[in-house]
C-alpha cells in the first residue's frame, strides 16, 4: 500500500513567474492568472524518486467553472491544434510540468488535478494542484483577439487609467477615468458578472464552453453592465433624482462600482449614465483580455423607430412638442470598441467592433448592443450582425425639425450647421490627447461615397440645410463659465436680392446631455426688417440668476434660434449646446511616493458661484494608490471662498499612477481634479 500512496507531496504553481510571463502580475502574484495559447509551468514535488514511465505516468484533469461539471483531460503529448497538452521533465527529485492551452480555450475559472497512474492505467494517486483563471490573449497570433503593436496593447489592455470625452462637438471636455482592471479582486468580479448572466444561470455548462468566443463574451458583457434585464451591474437614471443612490457624475472610476455590486450580492448599483456604462464595460473587457477603448460620438442620434430620421417638433413659441416616437439627439453618447476576429462574418468586418452597454433598445429581446463592425457602419451594411441599423443611425440619422402652427399645419425648418455623428473621439495611444475616429465611421459629408452608403442603407440622402429662404442664421457665444453671466450672439443675414421682414425668436434652455429639456432660462423675440444683403446681430445675455436653479449636473445650456419671414412658410432654425466650464480641483501629492508607505494628497477647491455651497463631499480613488475614499466638507463654502482638505493613503503598486478626485455640493456637482505620481518600489 505504501507504494501506491504518497508519490507526490505538493504542487507549486509558480504564480509569480507564470504571471510575469503572462502579463498578469499586476492582478495578482499569489494566484495563477493565465492567458490562453501560451504555456505555463508548475513543479510537482515527491517524497522519494518522482514517478516516471513506464512504471508510473502522470495525467492532468481540468474542471472548467466553479459549479460546472465540464471536465477537460489534458493530453500527455502534443496532439491536433485546439487541444490542451503537457510535457514532463524530471529534475532532482521534482517534475517540471509545462502545460499548453489552445488559443481558443474557453476563458474562465479552472480547477486542476494531477493524477498518478500505473502501467495498466489504474489510478494510484490524485491530488488537487490548485486553480487558475484563463483570459483571452491578444499577444497570441492565433487568438481571436490578437492585436499587433505593443503600443496599442499597452493602451487597450494594460492602461488602468484613461480619458472619456464629454462636452459638445465644438467644446470637447475630458473626464479622467480610473479603469482599474488589475486591482485586487476585479478579475473575480468580472467572471462573477459572466456567471450571473441569464445564459449562465440557465445552462452553466453551455455558457462556460461558449466563452471561447469573444463575440459571445463581449455581447454578454454589454447586457450585464446594465441592470435592465438581469442581475446586471449598473442601473441607469436620467431624471436628475439620485437621492436613493449615487449621482452618475460622482463616479471617478469602475472599481468602486464593481465592488459595490459584488459585495451587495449582485444587486444593481445606482446610478449610471452612458459614460459610466462605457467605463465599466471597458474595465471588464480589458480585464478579460479583450483590447477595448472608450468612444464618444457627438450629436448622437437615438432613432427608436428605425427610419433613420429623428423628428423634433416645436410650436410657434419654440416650445417643445412631443413627437410621435421617443427619438432624440444626445449631445454626446459613449460606447466602447473592442478588437476581435469575426469568424461569423467576412474578413472585411474583422477588427474594431462597437459595443454599447447603455440600455437604449432591445437586441434579441435584451438590452444590449453589438458587437457591430465599425467597417459595416461606414459602408452602410446594416444587415450585418449585430445591431448595425441602430449604430448606423447613431452617426448618420437625419434631424428633422418641425414648427407646428396653431391650426395644426406644420413646416419643416431648414437646419443650419447641424450634423449627426461629429468628432467621434477616443484617447490616443500616444498620450493624453484626443484621437478622432470619425473617418472610421463615415465618409466625408457631401462626397460620392457618402451618397452610395446612404443608398445602400436603404434611404435617400437628405440635403442638409436645403429649403432655406433668404434669411440665414448663425449663433456664436463667448466663453461660458458656470456662475457667471455670458452672451450669445445671433446673426441673421438677408442673402437674397430683395428686402425681407420677419421675426427672430431666441431661447436659452437648461438641458441634460441626452437632450431632456429642464426649463427655459431666457427668451427674446425681435422683429426684423432687413434690406437685401444686410445683416442683423442680436445679443442674448444669459444671467446666472436665470439659469443657476435650472441647470442639471451636466452644466449644459441649449440655445435655439428661429427666424420666420412674414408671409412665407420657409422658417429656419439653428441650435447650439453650450457646456458651462467648471474650475478643476487642484490636487497635489505631498512627499515621496513609495509602495506601502503613508502618503498624503492636498485638494483645493475655489467656489466659482455667487452663492454659498453646502453638503460638500470629496471622493478620491486611484488604481494602485487607494480604493474609493469619501471625505465630507463640514463647513459652508461662500462665494469665492477656498477650501483645502487632505486625504491619506498607502500606494500598493509601483509605477506611474493617477489619483482622481470628484467634488459635489448641493448647488455644484461634477467638479474634478487629478494628480499623477510616480510610485517607487519598496526598498528590499
Amino acid at each position: 500500500m505504501a507504494e501506491r500512496t504518497g508519490l507526490l507531496e505538493a504542487v507549486d504553481l509558480q504564480c509569480w513567474t507564470n504571471n510575469q510571463q503572462h502579463r498578469s502580475q499586476e492582478m495578482d502574484t499569489e494566484r495563477l492568472i493565465l492567458r490562453r495559447g501560451q504555456p505555463f509551468s508548475l513543479t510537482a514535488h515527491s517524497a522519494g524518486p518522482p514517478p516516471q514511465p513506464p512504471a508510473r505516468r502522470l495525467a492532468i484533469v481540468l474542471h472548467l467553472g466553479r459549479d460546472s461539471d465540464t471536465v477537460i483531460k489534458v493530453s500527455d503529448s502534443r496532439g491536433p491544434a485546439g487541444q490542451w497538452w503537457f510535457s514532463v521533465q524530471p529534475a532532482q527529485g521534482e517534475l517540471l510540468l509545462t502545460v499548453h492551452s489552445p488559443p481558443d480555450a474557453p476563458v474562465g475559472y479552472y480547477r486542476m488535478n494531477i493524477v498518478v497512474l500505473d502501467s495498466d492505467g489504474l489510478i494510484l494517486q490524485q491530488i488537487p494542484a490548485g486553480s487558475f483563471f484563463l483570459l483571452f490573449n491578444p499577444w497570441c497570433k492565433d487568438d481571436a483577439v490578437h492585436l499587433s503593436g505593443e503600443e496599442q496593447l499597452q493602451e487597450y489592455i494594460m492602461n488602468e487609467s484613461g480619458l472619456l470625452f464629454q462636452g459638445s462637438w465644438d467644446q470637447i471636455n475630458t473626464l479622467p477615468w480610473d479603469f482599474g482592471q488589475f486591482e485586487r479582486d476585479v478579475v473575480d468580479i468580472c467572471f462573477q458578472i459572466l456567471d450571473n448572466s441569464p445564459a449562465a444561470l440557465r445552462n452553466p455548462r453551455a455558457d462556460a464552453l461558449s466563452r471561447s468566443d469573444p463575440v459571445y463574451v463581449s455581447r454578454t458583457v454589454t447586457a450585464m453592465v446594465n441592470a435592465n434585464d438581469d442581475r446586471g451591474v449598473v442601473s441607469g437614471r436620467w431624471d436628475g433624482d439620485y437621492s436613493d443612490g449615487v449621482a452618475p457624475t460622482r463616479w471617478t472610476g469602475s472599481v468602486a462600482i464593481l465592488r459595490r455590486w459584488s459585495r451587495g450580492g449582485a444587486q444593481r448599483v445606482q446610478y449610471g449614465q452612458c459614460w459610466v456604462f462605457s467605463g465599466v464595460a471597458c474595465t471588464v473587457l480589458r480585464c478579460l483580455g479583450i483590447p477595448t477603448r472608450c468612444v464618444t460620438n457627438y450629436s448622437s442620434a437615438h432613432d427608436t423607430d428605425g427610419n433613420l430620421t429623428v423628428d423634433q417638433c416645436y410650436n410657434e413659441q419654440l416650445e417643445s412638442l412631443p413627437a410621435a416616437g421617443k427619438d432624440m439627439i444626445w449631445n454626446y453618447h459613449c460606447w466602447v470598441e473592442s478588437w476581435m476576429a469575426r469568424p461569423d462574418l467576412p474578413r472585411d468586418y474583422w477588427g474594431w467592433q462597437v459595443l454599447d452597454p447603455t440600455p437604449q433598445e432591445r437586441s434579441d429581446g435584451v438590452f444590449c448592443c453589438g458587437p457591430c463592425p465599425v467597417r459595416a457602419v461606414k459602408e452602410g451594411d446594416v444587415d450585418v450582425k449585430y445591431d448595425a441599423p441602430f449604430v448606423f443611425s447613431e452617426v448618420n440619422a437625419d434631424l428633422a425639425c418641425w414648427v407646428v402652427r396653431a391650426d395644426g399645419g406644420r413646416s419643416r425648418a431648414a437646419l443650419q450647421c447641424h450634423s449627426v455623428g461629429r468628432n467621434i473621439s477616443t484617447k490616443s495611444i500616444y498620450g493624453e490627447q484626443r484621437e478622432d475616429l470619425t473617418h472610421h465611421y463615415k465618409y466625408p459629408e457631401g462626397s460620392a461615397m457618402e451618397r452610395q452608403v446612404y443608398a445602400k442603407a436603404g434611404r435617400k440622402l437628405a440635403l442638409r440645410g436645403s429649403g432655406a429662404g433668404q434669411l440665414e442664421l448663425g449663433i456664436k457665444q463667448a466663453q461660458a463659465v458656470h456662475g457667471s453671466d455670458f452672451d450669445v450672439y445671433v446673426h441673421v443675414r438677408n442673402r437674397g436680392g430683395e428686402d425681407e421682414r420677419g421675426q427672430l425668436t431666441v431661447i436659452a434652455r437648461a438641458v441634460t446631455y441626452n437632450g431632456i429639456r429642464l426649463g427655459e432660462c431666457h427668451r427674446k423675440t425681435t422683429s426684423l426688417a432687413l434690406p437685401a444683403g444686410a445683416a442683423h446681430r442680436e445679443v442674448l445675455r444669459v444671467r446666472y440668476e436665470q439659469y443657476g436653479e435650472r441647470l442639471s449636473e451636466h452644466h449644459l445650456i441649449r440655445v435655439t434660434a428661429l427666424v420666420e419671414p412674414h408671409g412665407r412658410p420657409d422658417v429656419t432654425l439653428h441650435e447650439i449646446n453650450i457646456p458651462l466650464s467648471v474650475p478643476r480641483l487642484v490636487v497635489k501629492v505631498i512627499g515621496e511616493a513609495v509602495v506601502s508607505q503613508p502618503l498624503k494628497a492636498q485638494i483645493t477647491f475655489v467656489n466659482p458661484l455667487p452663492v454659498t455651497l453646502r453638503g460638500g463631499v470629496f471622493t478620491a480613488e486611484g488604481a494602485g494608490l487607494t480604493g474609493e475614499q469619501q471625505l465630507e466638507a463640514l463647513e459652508e463654502i461662500g462665494p469665492g471662498q477656498t477650501l483645502t482638505v487632505q486625504v491619506s493613503f498607502k500606494p500598493s503598486k509601483p509605477g506611474l499612477r493617477t489619483l482622481l478626485v470628484d467634488f459635489d455640493t448641493d448647488k455644484l456637482k461634477d467638479v474634478k481634479g487629478l494628480a499623477k505620481v510616480i510610485v517607487r518600489p519598496k526598498a528590499q
